[in-house]
């Protein structure tokens, strides 16, 4: 029986996060590319995003990024842009919140995007008028403990 050489399989690499303790250089669009921020996850690899351009794209989270950066609903996003459809575009990088915060100071972002904050598209006051009918008299009350 041939011995075990190693201390482990990608079990044992799988909880590891090398690369977040290093600090990587803040990247700017550049021509064919925009940022945008996340909408709603689609599954299967691919999410519903708003571009700071006022375009609504349907997006795919590249190879490089699946299973290995995890996307949520609200972070901010460098996407690439497709020449040949305008509706569609590819995900090449998710940025932090520090790196998020960094560009919206350089003036890079629109002044009404909110950094940390889930994107909820529901109109403020939409739940004031639900009432719950919670009008028990202490009598039917009595009745169900005698019971």
């Amino acid at each position: 029986m041939p011995k075990n050489k190693g201390k482990g399989g990608k079990n044992r690499r799988r909880g590891k996060n090398e690369n977040e303790s290093e600090k990587r250089e803040l990247i700017f669009k550049e021509d064919e590319q925009e940022y945008a921020q996340v909408t709603k996850m689609l599954g299967n690899g691919r999410l519903e995003a708003m571009c700071f351009d006022g375009v609504k794209r349907l997006c795919h989270i590249r190879g490089k990024l699946r299973k290995k950066v995890w996307i949520n609903q609200g972070d901010i996003i460098l996407i690439g842009l497709r020449d040949y459809q305008d509706s569609k575009a590819d995900v090449i990088l998710k940025y932090t919140p520090d790196e998020a915060r960094n560009l919206k100071t350089y003036g890079e972002f629109p002044e009404s995007v909110r950094i940390n904050d889930t994107v909820t598209f529901v109109d403020d006051g939409f739940d004031e008028d639900i009432e719950f009918g919670d009008d028990f008299s202490s009598d039917e009350d009595a009745e169900v403990d005698a019971i």
